[in-house]
């Protein structure tokens, strides 16, 4: 979808044919790496990029922030560069949290639900808007900066927690639902995916509390799988700015080497999966494990290795500590501090 995007701006298009863009609305559960994906998209494409958060997104006039607030922020990334952000990417996350809040019109607006999502439509469509420098409220004596929206690409994305059940509702309506054999029984594999969100369909997020234009303007729906295991340890070792790498470069700064053992890695992923934080969890539980060693080790004196294995990571253990001879160290760096 992304590749069809640039395609259609960056190539010599002189048909009678108009090419309409495609926006993206990605489903999937939190830290399958939504955010991360627009990221790295605007990285290898060399556009800007802004995020924005739809929790604070409220209708123009009411406390909150305005939508087209979030043009400013793509002009920003852009350094004020106009052509340049007309050719950006804007990710809106936690599109989930700007569903219509219950089914039925209520007499009081809803101005952070539907009141959002129809203040989006027209710049998600494509018009040329007024923008203040500076951000904040508009005012007639005040210099705007012009900015035409019709080739920026909208990624929008989300958990939608209780989506699967809506899917479900609809899938399984005239089939078993109770017993050994029943629906429920056959749908999660190990990560905890169902599957589900992959039949999700334009029906499905009306009903999640969307409204139609709404829905016609992100054409392009993509579902992400919850990582498993071996998935969540290619995170932790696999990427130029991986977590290991990450710590052990903090490590080395006080010339220590830092070395995950295999078990290690397991149990890391293990308890990512079972706190359900995806990768996003990962770094907290390495954080926990590394805490002490990481706040005594400028106090003690020499250099070695400190091996983190799959106790240290549950906290039933310290890191091990080795000299450069590969001889366990007798005292614990706690006590080493004071010895």
């Amino acid at each position: 979808a992304v590749y069809n995007h640039y395609k259609r701006i960056w190539s010599d298009h002189d048909n009678d044919v108009e090419l309409q863009k495609a926006n993206i609305l990605m489903v999937g559960p939190s830290g399958s790496g939504k955010t991360h994906l627009g990221q790295t998209l605007a990285k290898i494409l060399d556009v800007p990029l802004a995020i924005a958060d739809a929790t604070s997104l409220t209708e123009a006039g009411y406390v909150g922030e305005d939508v087209e607030n979030i043009l400013l922020r793509l002009i920003q990334a852009a350094d004020y560069d106009i052509q340049r952000a007309e050719n950006g990417i804007i990710y809106i996350d936690e599109i989930d949290k700007i569903a219509r809040k219950n089914h039925n019109p209520s007499i009081t607006r809803d101005v952070s639900g539907e009141g959002v999502q129809q203040a989006l439509l027209k710049i998600i469509e494509g018009y040329t808007a007024n923008i203040p420098p500076q951000g904040g409220r508009k005012h007639p004596q005040q210099d705007y900066l012009q900015l035409n929206t019709h080739n920026i690409l909208f990624m929008c994305g989300g958990a939608f927690e209780g989506m699967d059940e809506i899917i479900e509702r609809r899938a399984f309506k005239d089939k078993q639902t109770i017993g050994f054999q029943s629906r429920i029984s056959q749908l999660y594999d190990n990560a905890g995916n169902t599957g589900l969100l992959n039949n999700i369909t334009s029906e499905d997020l009306l009903e999640y509390g969307y409204i139609p234009e709404f829905i016609g303007r992100l054409p392009v729906v993509v579902t992400l799988n919850s990582l498993d295991k071996d998935s969540l340890i290619r995170v932790l070792t696999e990427p130029k700015n991986a977590l290991i790498r990450q710590y052990k470069c903090l490590f080395e700064m006080d010339n220590w080497d830092l070395v995950f053992t295999d078990n290690a890695l397991d149990a890391a992923a293990e308890r990512a999966l079972a706190q359900k934080t995806g990768a996003r969890g990962l770094r907290t539980i390495l954080e926990q494990s590394l805490l002490d060693v990481m706040y005594e080790l400028p106090n003690i004196k020499g250099t070695g290795k400190c091996v983190v294995d799959e106790n240290a990571i549950l906290g039933t253990s310290d890191v091990t500590l080795l000299n450069l001879k590969g001889e366990k160290l007798p005292l614990s760096y706690k006590e080493q501090k004071s010895a």
